[in-house]
């Protein structure tokens, strides 16, 4: 799959000059509302014999319309957005940089200067997308803008229960640590990367050694706790339980820390790229009165979390599990 960065104004250059079925959104997370828009965009490409092409955009377009406080933060990169597009069948992944000139153009110059650069036969998005700023830009308005140049396709809002599947709400449960309800939207459980850095060695020195991962600070992080997870070094999954919280029993006032151990592991790997898959949530943090009751306690999550991991076998990569 191609990915071709896009900014403002177009350089039609850029773009194949064939026709496309085209699917947009920004697409955080890759959710399972995602992944029908993509795949209902996909069957009408087969059905078509066309590529199917993806829009999205390199960050959030609140950046660009109002303030974040803290920041934005995704479920995921750019990278890990890619890899699950080109594993839904998406040929070529456009993406435009989110910027304020971009953002001003109005509805209709948003279909003709950059839609239809892209050639589209059909435009496919989830039935709440918006594209710019203003009660015009719905995709219920999209088919007028169009004027029958190309067929738009509204896809509707899927639902868990009687709540929309959407990348807010997932976002709220990961940062609760409800990593089991965030994986049900998500249809596969989240993944966070990040770099192998130095720690404080506590966990070596008490005989539970772990890997401290630097995730960027654009990344949404689990709440405070303990956790199950599995962790890819270079080509292999690793199960593990990870620790996020400020090292309480050693002390107040440290940052937060997120620190895995790995189970039969015994690599040195500082500076090594390495994906984290979150699963279930072992408990809160605490500050234990001693070193000792800490211990104790975490051998207690160790075989709690290998338990877990043994009876959740990882399913083989598809199109819903990276």
């Amino acid at each position: 799959m191609q990915v071709i960065r896009i900014h403002h104004p177009l350089n039609k250059q850029l773009i194949a000059d064939q026709p496309v079925v085209l699917a947009m959104g920004f697409f955080d997370g890759v959710h399972l509302g995602h992944q029908l828009v993509i795949k209902t965009a996909k069957k009408i490409a087969d059905q078509r014999g066309l590529p199917l092409a993806v829009l999205t955009y390199n960050h959030s377009p609140a950046v660009v319309y109002h303030r974040l406080p803290g920041g934005a933060k995704y479920l995921t990169t750019i990278n890990q957005k890619a890899e699950l597009m080109s594993r839904l069948g998406v040929s070529v992944m456009y993406v435009v940089d989110f910027t304020s000139q971009y953002g001003a153009q109005s509805p209709q110059q948003f279909v003709d200067n950059y839609l239809m650069a892209f050639h589209p036969e059909v435009a496919v998005a989830g039935e709440d997308h918006t594209f710019g700023r203003g009660v015009a830009a719905t995709m219920s308005n999209l088919p007028s803008l169009a004027n029958e140049r190309f067929q738009v396709v509204a896809v509707p809002t899927m639902e868990n229960g009687l709540s929309k599947i959407g990348t807010s709400r997932i976002r709220r449960q990961i940062m609760a640590g409800e990593l089991d309800l965030a994986t049900q939207g998500l249809g596969r459980p989240y993944q966070t990367t990040g770099l192998v850095v130095h720690g404080f060695a506590r966990g070596r020195q008490i005989g539970f050694p772990t890997i401290n991962i630097d995730s960027p600070s654009s990344t949404v992080i689990p709440a405070l706790g303990v956790y199950v997870t599995r962790v890819k070094v270079g080509h292999h999954w690793y199960g593990g339980m990870a620790n996020i919280g400020h090292n309480e029993t050693f002390g107040d006032g440290a940052p937060r820390t997120v620190e895995i151990n790995l189970f039969d592991f015994h690599q040195l790997v500082y500076g090594e790229e390495v994906v984290v898959e979150w699963y279930s949530r072992l408990r809160d943090g605490v500050k234990f009165a001693s070193v000792e009751e800490l211990v104790t306690q975490m051998r207690v999550d160790q075989q709690a979390a290998k338990a877990y991991l043994a009876s959740h076998p990882r399913k083989m990569a598809n199109t819903t599990w990276c």
